[in-house]
């Protein structure tokens, strides 16, 4: 029963949010984009109370904990977004319709990954090893290639698409397909959404056993992720202008993937309790965030980085 409210939940959500919300395109502003954050923050605290009084303190402390970890983990995702999106030229107007969608079928990845992650677990204990060396490994790698240059022209999903699907040179308003002589035409928001959706499945890769290593419970990791991938637009929209500011955020989040990585290899020699390893992880993400802002403090944001924020405004809307 629980999992069907939740699931009606999140669907009268989604629906209220581009059926009702957002039923026409228009920039979402920075403003809009902060109220819509804070909805999403206060649902998931409130969510996390009636977590507390409903299945106890530890319950609440995995939820929270696990919310914590997506949330910070997602954000680098907004990296990838403001590249994509650049690199497409997609303009504001369009921008929270691919995300929602792209959003939307991570959702459903996202419960493909966690019930095969808790089976494998389940079934095979040692998997958890498994899954610590190949967090700590990930956390080495992001620290080692940080400042590696990501080119989307090189991705092989828009060379697949490129051979496969009749692709128009520009965009149709908001629309994915469009008919041209009986002939169905992808638009390059399509390729977007393409390169969105890959872009979660990889990081569902690393932040899915992550959660694995607070809790096994596939309510508490479901929830913990829904919430923190549905705030994701918002927070897209409200950071995108000064993401380039979190110059430290990528070490943060490798130090959170080896620790939680630490945390699994140690699962049969050393358990570590929850509220410590919520502690850790806070400290190490208000660090990486404060250190950041201190080191760009009164250094410009490109221009090109606010408009792909919605900053920057066509006068049409």
């Amino acid at each position: 029963m629980e999992w069907i409210l939740f699931l009606v939940f999140v669907l009268i959500m989604l629906f209220l949010d581009l059926g009702v919300f957002h039923k026409t395109s228009h920039v979402v502003k920075v403003k809009e984009a902060l109220i819509w954050s804070a909805v999403w923050i206060g649902l998931a605290l409130l969510f996390n109370l009636g977590i507390y009084f409903w299945k106890g303190e530890q319950k609440a402390l995995e939820f929270f904990t696990g919310y914590l970890i997506e949330k910070s983990l997602s954000v680098d995702n907004i990296f990838i977004f403001v590249l994509v999106f650049s690199f497409f030229k997609v303009p504001p107007l369009y921008q929270h319709k691919v995300l929602f969608w792209g959003i939307f079928g991570a959702l459903v990845m996202r419960v493909i990954f966690i019930f095969a992650g808790v089976a494998l677990i389940e079934q095979f204990h040692w998997i958890i090893y498994v899954f610590g060396v190949f967090l700590i490994y990930t956390g080495i790698r992001m620290i080692s290639e940080k400042d590696k240059e990501i080119h989307p022209e090189k991705n092989p999903v828009l060379k697949l698409a490129q051979k496969y699907i009749r692709v128009l040179p520009s965009f149709e308003e908001d629309k994915f397909f469009v008919k041209r002589n009986s002939l169905t035409y992808a638009t390059p928001l399509f390729i977007v959404l393409l390169f969105i959706e890959t872009t979660d499945l990889i990081f569902a890769v690393d932040s899915i056993p992550a959660i694995l290593a607070i809790s096994s419970d596939p309510f508490i990791v479901f929830t913990s992720n829904v919430f923190a991938i549905l705030g994701l637009r918002s927070l897209y929209f409200a950071l995108a202008g000064i993401i380039e500011k979190f110059v430290y955020l990528s070490y943060g989040l490798a130090l959170i993937l080896m620790f939680v990585g630490l945390k699994m290899l140690l699962t049969d020699v050393f358990h570590i309790p929850i509220g410590i390893s919520l502690g850790v992880i806070a400290l190490i993400l208000t660090a990486s965030i404060v250190l950041s802002l201190r080191r760009t403090k009164g250094t410009k944001i490109p221009e090109e980085v606010k408009e792909m924020s919605g900053k920057i405004v066509d006068k049409k809307s």
